[in-house]
């Protein structure tokens, strides 16, 4: 009995000491979901402020921008107007009184002393890193061009007869280009200061001086406009050297008429003072060497002083224009390996949809490619350079258009040396002329022109008329810049800015590789304006 007594004890402890476990196993499962349930509730809640976050930022980031511009630029106004040009960091190029040339972002553009965006991103080894695997592909080009020519030929020898033929009759390209450059630096400048001696010595000769404006736009028309053409094919120049020729004359036409259009108003707008006669104070013209320095200088804007580091750094300008040659090489492999071999077979096979298609995604990548190697080589390095050299301080060539959720902001911040030009010659004269009435006209104005230059230059570098640059620029440019604009922030409508970007310099290179070999094999038989502007890829099937 007792026995049983002890089991029947034992029993009702255990099955106590059960529910007991259960019950504290129970809590602590509560416990735990409690926790659980809380820790979502603060990670959906940091998630909720992060968005917040990032929506705040976004907008209050153009404004404190805004706010920075106009305390660096009253800054810098007052840096010109104090006279102080004896910093330590900023120089400038005259002493002389430049009160009249103080420009505020109102007026015109404002230059600083600032570093280029890669300059300061290459400080950064995770950057830097990016940038070493550039050069260890650029690395793997040379040993497969060395193992295929090894294997075909039995060599390792490698030749860049591509370049010597592309770059070829430079002695032609140097006296043209100092044609067009005595004459960008004598006639604009002297012509100008004869413009205004004659404007306000007598109102007879100020409407004389309006016929020597008739006669010099005759002759820059003739010499900057005339010149460059008639040498290019008369020559028969090879593409890199017809390209050299037509930017150059692009570049002197751009500083000539900056240097005019910042000018002329000075000159209209200066008042004789009183109990002076004809020929009493004129207005103050700028000099020569302002001029001269301003053709070198890696901007379109025309000031008469501009900031100056004090100092040059000529280690970071030979390693530079190692960069450029690098670049050089670069894009020679690419179109060697990645380019020449695809469209010359296909040259071989008549147009056709799928041909185009397969040729188009092919293009892609080399055409992606070429264009980071013409931003690198160009508006960083090249830019760089003769900036170091000159010792000019703003290195503001570009901006951050690599991480542009639109197509607006991608066309303000890729040339920013361009982009600067037309905006304030061509968008904001057009809103002064227009009364600030026809933004969109305006816009569409810059477009126009910058598709009629780009397809100008285009057709005389390659030396046939095929209007895919005008028709990227003319339409879709223009489409992109409406549709994709600056109200979109999100991060997938980079991705989409990408895409746009593969996908257009595949059709680049595509069509405009096609057509170089279709006007090789398939030559024109006549001179009519259709043979002329029709494609020979589209018949070509030899």
């Amino acid at each position: 009995m007792t026995t049983d007594s002890n089991r029947l004890g034992d029993t009702t402890a255990t099955e106590t000491a059960t529910r007991l476990v259960h019950r504290n196993v129970n809590n602590a499962n509560s416990a735990v979901s409690s926790a659980e349930k809380h820790a979502e509730d603060l990670i959906q809640w940091k998630r909720h402020v992060e968005r917040i976050k990032s929506k705040v930022l976004d907008q209050i980031q153009g404004q404190l921008s805004d706010l920075l511009d106009k305390a660096l630029t009253e800054s810098v106004q007052t840096f010109t107007q104090n006279g102080n040009h004896g910093n330590n960091h900023v120089t400038a190029t005259n002493n002389n009184d430049n009160s009249h040339r103080t420009h505020t972002e109102k007026d015109g553009k404002v230059f600083m002393d600032r570093r280029s965006i890669l300059d300061d991103l290459f400080e950064i080894n995770h950057i830097r890193t990016i940038y070493h695997m550039f050069i260890s592909v650029l690395f793997l080009f040379i040993i497969s061009t060395l193992a295929v020519d090894y294997i075909d030929q039995g060599r390792l020898v490698l030749e860049f007869d591509l370049l010597s033929y592309a770059f070829g009759k430079l002695h032609i390209v140097a006296l043209a280009w100092l044609l067009m450059f005595s004459y960008t630096l004598a006639v604009p400048y002297y012509a100008l200061a004869l413009w205004g001696t004659l404007y306000h010595r007598s109102p007879v000769q100020g409407v004389l001086s309006v016929g020597a404006g008739l006669v010099l736009s005759a002759l820059q028309a003739a010499v900057l406009g005339v010149l460059p053409i008639y040498v290019v094919f008369h020559y028969q120049l090879p593409p890199a050297s017809r390209f050299i020729i037509i930017l150059e004359q692009i570049r002197f036409l751009m500083k000539s008429y900056s240097f005019i259009r910042e000018n002329v108003p000075v000159i209209l707008k200066h008042k004789t003072k009183e109990g002076e006669g004809p020929r009493g104070e004129f207005p103050r013209f700028p000099t020569f060497s302002s001029y001269l320095y301003f053709l070198f200088a890696p901007t379109l804007i025309y000031r008469e002083c501009y900031p100056r580091n004090p100092h040059i750094r000529w280690n970071y300008v030979g390693v530079t224009f190692a960069k450029i040659l690098g670049c050089l090489f670069y894009g020679y492999f690419i179109l060697v390996r990645l380019c020449i071999p695809v469209f010359m077979n296909d040259s071989n096979t008549p147009f056709s949809t799928r041909t185009l298609v397969l040729a188009l995604f092919h293009a892609t990548l080399p055409g992606m490619l070429l264009l980071l190697l013409a931003f690198f080589a160009f508006l960083h390095c090249w830019l760089n350079a003769f900036a170091e050299m000159l010792r000019f301080a703003d290195r503001m060539f570009y901006k951050d258009w690599w991480n542009s959720t639109s197509f607006a902001n991608y066309y303000r911040t890729w040339n920013v040396v361009v982009h600067d030009w037309l905006y304030y010659y061509g968008y904001r004269d057009f809103l002064w002329l227009s009364r600030r009435k026809f933004r969109t006209a305006a816009m569409l104005s810059v477009f126009a022109m910058s598709a009629l230059v780009h397809e100008y230059v285009f057709t005389l570098g390659f030396g046939f008329f095929y209007p895919v640059m005008f028709c990227l620029f003319a339409f879709f440019g223009v489409a992109f810049n409406f549709t994709l604009n600056d109200k979109r922030k999100s991060p997938v409508w980079n991705i989409m800015m990408w895409t746009c970007l593969f996908i257009g310099q595949g059709v680049m290179v595509c069509l405009y590789c096609q057509e170089w070999y279709a006007q090789i094999h398939c030559p024109r038989t006549g001179d009519s304006f259709w043979e002329l502007v029709t494609p020979r890829s589209w018949s070509c099937s030899n």
